[in-house]
Parts: C-alpha cells; sequence; structure tokens
C-alpha cells in the first residue's frame, strides 16, 4: 500500500491523496488549491498520474479545497465513479457548477482588462466541465461498508458540514483513515464526530492544531457585534461560507431575534449558492441538531437575494442592516463588490467568522491592513474588523485530541495534513506528548509505503 501527499501537505489547502493498492489507485478527495498564488499555481500543473488510470474517487465533503478540483480531472480524463455520502452529493451539485462559474469570470475580467500575460487567459475548467463531472458521483449511505474496486470503502460522521465524513479504507488486512474535516463537540448546527474503531494509519487535519476556540457563546459575541454596530446606524458585512457558516449564522441571528437580543433590523442572505445550500440542509434533517421549526425560522429570517440587480442595490442601503454574502474569507462573490462599498465607513463592521487562509483578503483584513486591493483599486478599511474564531466548523486541536483518544487502538503511524506548517507541528507534538502516537508531517507530493 502506497501512499503520495498531493495536496493539504505543508498547507490547509487542496486536500487530495493518492493511494495505490492491490494492483488499483484512488484518489482520496479532489480539492482545489486557494489562498496564496503560488498554490493556486498548482491547479494547473499536471498531476503525477494519468487520470485515466485513476479507479475511483472518494470524497470527504463538498467543500471546493476538497472537491473543487474533480472537474479538472474530469476534464483530463478520469470517468471513473466518484463515491461520497447524499449530502455531498447534492451540496457538490451546486458548489462545482459555482466554482466552474467563477473560474469562467476571473478568465473573462482578465481578458477585458489585460491583466494576463496569456493571451487569451483561460478557465481552469468551466460550469459546463462542473456539469459534467457531476455525473460521475455516486452516494454512499454512512455506516455501510462498500466495495469499491476490490477495496472496502466505510463513511463515517465527521461533523463538520452537512454530510462531512471520515473515509475508512480496508485492503491487504491495514485499515487506513481519512479525517476530513473534523467538527467541534458543541457546534450549534452539527452533531459531534463520530469516534472510530481501529486504523493502522491515520491522516488527520490540523488547521487548528496550535489554537483553542474561545470558549466564550458564539450567539453571545454576535450579539454584542450586530448590537453596536446597529447603535452607529452601520451595517454588519458578513463573509461566509455558502455552507456551512452561512446556515449557522442564520440560526444564531433568529434566536438573538426570537430572545430579544438583538433588535429586528433588515437581515439579507446574498448568495444564490447559500440559498440553495440551506434548502439542502433542510432536506437532510436528522444529520443536524435542526428541529423543523427551527429550520423554518433560519428561512424566515432574512431576505433572500437572488439577481445581481438586487445584490447591487444593497450598495445603496444606509443601514442598519446585516448582510451575509459568500465567500467566507472575501476571494470573490458578491461579498467584493460590498466590501468595496462598506469598508471605508467607519459605522460598518466587517465580520469573519472562522479560518483565513493566507494569501485571502480576509487574512489581510483581520491582520489590521489598512488598505486592501479590490478590482485593481486600493480601499482604505475604516470600517471595525472583526473576527469570531469560535464559530469555526473546525474542531481545535483539544477537540481533536478527544475525537482521537475515544479511539480504542494505537495507529502505527498518523500523517498530520491540511494546517499551516506551525498549526501542522503543534498538532504532531500534540498527539506524539498527549496519546504516545508516532506522528510525522508528510512533505508535498511525499510518497510513503504503508
Amino acid at each position: 500500500m502506497k501512499l503520495t501527499f498531493l495536496g493539504a501537505a505543508g498547507t490547509v489547502t487542496g486536500s487530495r491523496y493518492l493511494l495505490e493498492t492491490q494492483g488499483k489507485k484512488f484518489l482520496i478527495d479532489c480539492g482545489l488549491f486557494q489562498g496564496i498564488k503560488a498554490y493556486r499555481q498548482r491547479n494547473w500543473d499536471d498531476p503525477p498520474f494519468d487520470p485515466a488510470t485513476i479507479d475511483a474517487v472518494v470524497l470527504t465533503h463538498a467543500h471546493i479545497d476538497h472537491t473543487g478540483w474533480l472537474p479538472r480531472l474530469a476534464r483530463q480524463g478520469y470517468r471513473g465513479p466518484v463515491y461520497c455520502t447524499s449530502a455531498t452529493r447534492d451540496l457538490s451539485g451546486i458548489m462545482l457548477p459555482d466554482s466552474g462559474y467563477l473560474q469562467e469570470e476571473e478568465a473573462r475580467y482578465l481578458n477585458e482588462h489585460k491583466l494576463s500575460k496569456h493571451s487569451p487567459a483561460l478557465p481552469l475548467y468551466t460550469r459546463e466541465d462542473a456539469q459534467k463531472s457531476l455525473r460521475l458521483l455516486r452516494s454512499v449511505a454512512f455506516d455501510t461498508e462498500h466495495e469499491a474496486c476490490g477495496v472496502s470503502i466505510r463513511f463515517t460522521r465527521a461533523g463538520h458540514i452537512l454530510g462531512s465524513a471520515s473515509v475508512h479504507v480496508r485492503a491487504g488486512g491495514k485499515t487506513l483513515l481519512f479525517s476530513g474535516d473534523i467538527g467541534r463537540q458543541c457546534d450549534p448546527l452539527m452533531r459531534p464526530p463520530v469516534s472510530f474503531d481501529r486504523a493502522d494509519y491515520l491522516v488527520v487535519e490540523s488547521t487548528y492544531g496550535n489554537r483553542r476556540h474561545a470558549h466564550t457563546d458564539p450567539a453571545e459575541q454576535l450579539g454584542e457585534v450586530i448590537r453596536r454596530t446597529i447603535e452607529r446606524e452601520g451595517i454588519v458585512v458578513i463573509p461566509s461560507f455558502a455552507v456551512g457558516r452561512s446556515q449557522m449564522l442564520l440560526h444564531l441571528i433568529a434566536r438573538l431575534e426570537e430572545s430579544g437580543d438583538i433588535p429586528t433590523v433588515p437581515t439579507y442572505l446574498n448568495s444564490p449558492m447559500a440559498i440553495d445550500a440551506t434548502h439542502i440542509y433542510c432536506e437532510h434533517a436528522g444529520e443536524h441538531r435542526l428541529n423543523e421549526q427551527e429550520c423554518h425560522r433560519m428561512f424566515a429570517t432574512a431576505e433572500m437575494v437572488k439577481s445581481p440587480e438586487a445584490s447591487r442595490a444593497l450598495n445603496t442601503n444606509d443601514g442598519p442592516a446585516i448582510i451575509i454574502s459568500a465567500s467566507g474569507m472575501a476571494t470573490g462573490g458578491r461579498v467584493v463588490h460590498h466590501l468595496k462599498t462598506m469598508l471605508p465607513d467607519p459605522r460598518n463592521t466587517v465580520l469573519f467568522a472562522g479560518f483565513q487562509a493566507p494569501g485571502t483578503r480576509g487574512e489581510a483584513l483581520v491582520h489590521g491592513v489598512d488598505e486592501v486591493k479590490i478590482h485593481g483599486q486600493y480601499v482604505p478599511v475604516r470600517a471595525e474588523i472583526v473576527n469570531l474564531h469560535n464559530v469555526s466548523a473546525h474542531g481545535d486541536y483539544v477537540e481533536i485530541l478527544e475525537w482521537l483518544g475515544q479511539c480504542g487502538c494505537r495507529p502505527q503511524t498518523t500523517f498530520i495534513v491540511h494546517g499551516e506548517p506551525a498549526a501542522a507541528d503543534a498538532m504532531r507534538q500534540h498527539i506524539r506528548d498527549n496519546l504516545g502516537w508516532t506522528a510525522q508531517i508528510p512533505e508535498y507530493r511525499e510518497s510513503v509505503e504503508l
């Protein structure tokens, strides 16, 4: 059994692992690199394998840094099955075409403004490529053994977002577990991750490997930010991931309004993908904590903004108001237009909800830059900037250690991935010191024999 780390090694993005066993080749996750240019450039690199020779792809969950390279893989010749949970299939159905659209829009913008050294600039893949790749998806139920090309795979709930899973691969008498992204023990929206019984080898994420989440109630923190912004007649702009984070924020705002902890002001969900994702969350009741009434309140608390015209009209809003809009790290999408308009006004607040990857506009803002470049122009930052870490959908290192400690086995080796270098190294030390396990941090494109 051979494992090659083709992404999420030395960085928090681009989750992609090549597993070769019993004469078969599998990709576990097929993610897009995001963040700094050096990482994004990897999306264009030819893989160290012929895509047509891959026997199967297995996805842990629908986030683009775990699925977003799939249309590129299919465009290069992959025609095999892509195994995932039912909710991951449904969410990918909206996220991958949106990713293709954004690739096309970026290429169009570069060509229109002659900003690329390539003539013409081309998209990594198109919306049509993404639609075609969706035909490959095959849903597999949680907690059931499924044979894929002679290898057994099993999904267990990871608690990160709807449909998120840890992947158990059993072949040649060995069990290899890919954690995927591990959720919180007490998340307001998702149930906690399910423990695992055994793993000879373990691949575990480390996004928050060197950090603890605040112990404060996220609803209380959110309420404080909203109240003080409303008091100064400002607008709360929330760059939010369309899947998971947007639904949690809507749920928390609905709770705060119902309890009277914040005044009711116009609230907008300005992301067609987040609107569709919210419908999918309601369709998959039982996978999260919300009951039917809470799902209904989540919709009722916000006006759903679908058209570009209605989105642009929000920029003329004089407040107070709350605008939730993608993307979560302010790298693109409608929220960028809101930031361009609202960052210069000190009455406003830009509220980030979770981890901001290096090289993103969100990371620059939370680190206190005085100006930020948007659409080729430098925009002054006078609005209040807040980052609520404790609404992250990732478990911190203590929560991950708790999840690992529930296992009755001791893996031969634990590989630390999906974290920036300092976070990954801290997670390695925590596992060594608290569990006594052998842990190592693989390098990009490193191969190991298991």
